[in-house]
């Protein structure tokens, strides 16, 4: 392994092994101080200035973000999360809070998604000289995007000066995304009445309900599936998945309260605020109709569905620097928040999705060197251009 390579994989360690999991669920969320600990490192000696950013009423959550060059209007952020999801250690073939190198690739929790992006963009930025930019380069780390976009969410204009574009490393084997779906987590709660199991009449089951709950939704699914449609995506249609389903304490009591969660992935053109009126709607006339009472509620705060233009600049210069015609993805990104902030946004960044979240996750060798090349050529074109 060549020098300059070892020096990668010695950051992308570093990063993998700094533990960081964010999760809805409390056992597991954890604080990505350790990771942005080792981040902040990593830039520092990089020559870049770092700010960290603890997250509001959060101190053990917090954002990154580091400059390089002149502190001006325009330039370039290479985004990225600091956080990964929960892991069934027992499914690894190796540790997977450790990185091992096996088969021409790298093993480890956010080998792929996405902590090696970081080191990555560092090695891109590797000779710079701050006095001959014209314009600054960013690296940007946010929390909890595996969670709640927290870090994302929490981002202000001033945190990245007015930068042009940004792109995000999210795992697309280093073809450019400009389009990806937003996600909504929903919770429908059921509250009827418990009781002995042997009198049905002492208490109202909401067991009983639950079939004209999943008719509701599959009914509510095909409706929007037929109303909204993309043809960038590989699934082009909005999807509703039934996730889980809580309820009930024993076979001899009546059921007298349950939840099931689900989610919807968006599309553009179909607005989170529509769904959730729709199905109010549609579950408020159910209430009536069953006697009991349902509730809708947000799990997380709605993620909007992200489009960036085809002609954009941005759109033009990534389809240039890989070859690859810009397309879209059916997972949901903190690009539109970027958007929001009015950067030109893409996500391209090395490894593949299909690994991700997944027991052995890894990030093949043999994209290590054209991600760098990719992202010298997008820093030549934002940082050093006249």
């Amino acid at each position: 392994m060549p020098t300059s390579e070892q020096s990668v994989v010695s950051a992308i360690k570093g990063l993998v092994e700094a533990y960081s999991v964010s999760s809805t669920d409390p056992a597991w969320d954890s604080s990505n101080s350790a990771v942005i600990a080792q981040l902040s490192k990593l830039c520092e000696t990089a020559g870049f200035t770092v700010d960290v950013l603890p997250l509001p009423g959060d101190d053990n959550k917090a954002n990154l973000v580091a400059r390089l060059g002149p502190r001006t209007r325009g330039g370039l952020v290479l985004s990225g999360h600091t956080d990964t999801v929960p892991f069934d250690e027992g499914r690894w073939h190796s540790n997977p809070l450790q990185l091992t190198e096996r088969d021409g690739a790298l093993y480890g929790l956010g080998s792929a998604d996405m902590k090696s992006f970081f080191a990555l963009a560092l090695a891109a930025s590797e000779g710079l000289d701050p006095n001959a930019m014209t314009a600054p380069l960013y690296i940007l780390g946010t929390a909890d995007e595996e969670s709640t976009m927290g870090g994302a969410r929490n981002l202000a204009l001033e945190d990245i000066a007015g930068a042009e574009a940004a792109v995000i490393g999210e795992p697309t084997g280093l073809k450019p995304i400009r389009l990806n779906k937003g996600i909504m987590m929903q919770a429908i709660e059921l509250q009827g009445r418990s009781g002995h199991s042997s009198n049905p009449a002492l208490g109202h089951n909401v067991i009983d309900a639950l079939p004209a709950v999943l008719k509701l939704l599959d009914e509510y699914r095909i409706e929007i599936a037929q109303r909204y449609h993309c043809a960038l995506l590989h699934v082009p249609k909005p999807t509703l998945n039934f996730g889980c389903l809580h309820g009930g304490d024993s076979p001899n009591r009546i059921c007298g309260s349950m939840a099931l969660h689900f989610d919807v992935r968006l599309v553009p053109g179909l607005d989170f605020s529509t769904v959730e009126s729709e199905l109010q709607q549609r579950i408020q006339n159910l209430s009536l109709e069953r006697g009991i009472k349902v509730n809708m509620r947000r799990l997380i705060e709605p993620v909007d569905a992200f489009e960036e233009p085809e002609d954009s600049r941005l759109s033009k210069i990534a389809t240039q620097v890989t070859g690859c015609g810009a397309e879209g993805v059916n997972f949901a990104t903190e690009a539109p928040f970027l958007q929001r902030l009015g950067l030109q946004t893409l996500v391209l960044g090395p490894g593949s999705i299909d690994v991700a979240h997944q027991p052995d996750e890894r990030l093949e060798l043999s994209q290590i060197q054209p991600c760098i090349d990719v992202l010298k050529n997008l820093i030549q074109r934002y940082c050093l251009s006249h």
